[in-house]
């Protein structure tokens, strides 16, 4: 679990970086779970946008694909979220939060 402190940290990286993965009306598929788990593999912090058509809060989809990945919700602002997922691999880490 991450701290108050660590979740700033992340929030202020998480302005720089665009929407990577785009939920629709068919709202959350196995597809979209497999691109936010390759991506968190990949990068470890990713934006989630929830497109106009969908009619899902973004706070409880967010902290429902959390659980399913072992990953850490940062934040929901209007139809995006973020989250987080450390690198299993410490080679492979490209945050080091405090």
């Amino acid at each position: 679990m991450i701290t108050g402190k660590q979740r700033s940290e992340l929030k202020k990286m998480a302005q720089e970086i665009k929407p990577t993965v785009m939920i629709g009306k068919e709202e959350v598929t196995p597809n979209v779970i497999a691109s936010i788990d390759d991506y968190l593999a990949a990068h470890e912090l990713i934006k989630v946008q929830i497109q106009d058509g969908a009619i899902l809060d973004p706070k409880e989809t967010a902290n429902e694909i959390a659980e399913e990945l072992g990953a850490e919700f940062v934040q929901a602002i209007g139809k995006k979220f973020v989250l987080y997922r450390q690198a299993a691999d410490p080679a492979k880490r490209k945050i080091v939060l405090l």
